[in-house]
């Protein structure tokens, strides 16, 4: 697979130097399926072979469905990670804890990343995943929100204090919920710092490859913009 490069990039530390030289991945798989970028990233087409040391647990996700570009007034994108205990199956089960609410379906799911951590880089690199999901009338943002937390607080994430970009064992960021804007002290939608980072922008972008975010900017132009490289599901960013 022709890996996504940008030349400015190098591991900031060691210990992801040593990791980023050592991860290979070995299975076939999509890659950023449709989605074309300018610049300093260079993104394979769906025609290459992906490469991926992670899939999905369960079967019925691997090859995520096609679902409509633009989220229509009952879709949703949330962004999983997490990057102690054993992260896959903290994904899945923060998957399957979403996916058992009443009103709400998972539609979509990305594959796995292994990417490298952002804010404070002495950590374990984590695991993430993009997930797209429908919701009935009785689901808001913010009420939606307030149920990510709570999932996040059952498999013992604690957020807030100065840990807040530490290791921890879950991270449900809501991403998009339609086309919907919030901003207030609770919830800011679209998530405000979402289009600087490529462990989310990369998942999204294969569930959605030719999104366009509320204010008009599509997905592949928030990509052309920040500075990343990635091989596989091997995600690497300053």
């Amino acid at each position: 697979m022709e890996p996504f490069v940008n030349k400015g990039f190098h591991p900031r530390t060691p210990a992801s130097q040593k990791l980023y030289s050592e991860w290979t991945v070995e299975s076939t798989s999509h890659s950023v399926h449709g989605l074309g970028v300018s610049g300093n990233n260079k993104i394979s087409n769906g025609d290459s072979q992906g490469t991926r040391s992670l899939g999905p647990p369960e079967a019925s996700l691997q090859h995520p469905p096609a679902i409509n570009p633009h989220p229509d007034p009952n879709s949703a994108f949330v962004g999983l990670g997490s990057n102690l205990g054993d992260p896959p199956a903290n994904l899945a089960w923060a998957r399957r804890a979403i996916g058992g609410l009443p009103g709400i379906t998972i539609v979509a799911a990305s594959a796995l990343y292994r990417t490298e951590p952002q804010d404070e880089p002495d950590q374990p690199w984590f695991v993430n995943q993009a997930i797209a999901v429908s919701y009935d009338e009785t689901w808001t943002a913010p009420r939606f929100l307030a149920t990510l937390l709570d999932i996040e607080a059952g498999l013992g994430r604690v957020r807030g204090g100065a840990g807040r970009f530490g290791p921890r064992p879950i991270d449900l960021d809501l991403l998009l919920f339609g086309g919907q804007v919030w901003n207030t002290p609770e919830l800011a939608v679209p998530h405000p710092r979402m289009r600087a980072r490529a462990f989310v922008l990369v998942p999204l972008a294969e569930l959605a490859p030719e999104l366009v975010f509320p204010d008009g900017e599509r997905i592949s132009a928030a990509l052309a913009k920040i500075s990343f490289q990635a091989h596989g599901n091997v995600i690497g960013q300053r």
